[in-house]
């Protein structure tokens, strides 16, 4: 018996919500695919056997990849923000997204093949951020011309 989530993110793809659940699982810790639901007959646009509905998690987030066609795209009013605590955390999420297909963005944001965008966001700006004042000023003017955040750049700033 399975027990669907009170809340759940659903994502539109063209059709290829599958290929894009596999790759979030294989590349984000605590994510999996859990379902591939097939259409029980033909319908308008498919056959019966098609890919409908795909089941999974993105780092603990309950998500539902629907296979809608052409007729909505995704934009950066949606996101998903990607805690990393180093520079290897952060390059090998930004380079697993930008590398299969994706493009970058600035401040830390870019976008999967499928037009999800991600901001791979390092604690250090975060917590630069948070901390107000001069300390912030600086993060802020720092990370302003990067597209992949630079860590030791942001420490820096943090340092004066």
């Amino acid at each position: 018996m399975t027990t669907t989530p009170k809340n759940t993110i659903c994502l539109w793809y063209t059709n290829d919500a599958e290929e894009a659940a596999n790759f979030y699982a294989a590349t984000f810790p605590d994510s999996k695919v859990t379902g591939v639901h097939k259409a029980p007959t033909d319908y308008p646009g498919g056959k019966k056997g098609d890919t409908i509905t795909v089941t999974f998690t993105v780092m603990g987030i309950p998500c539902l990849g629907l296979n809608g066609g052409e007729m909505f795209t995704h934009s950066e009013a949606f996101s998903f923000q990607v805690a990393t605590d180093d520079q290897e955390e952060t390059d090998r999420y930004w380079d697993a997204i930008v590398g299969n297909g994706g493009q970058e963005s600035q401040c830390g944001w870019c976008k999967d093949k499928w037009g999800i965008s991600w901001q791979i966001t390092p604690r250090v700006l975060t917590d630069a951020l948070a901390a107000g004042g001069e300390e912030a000023s600086r993060a802020f003017q720092a990370m302003m011309p990067m597209k992949k955040i630079d860590v030791a750049t942001i420490e820096a700033a943090r340092r004066g």
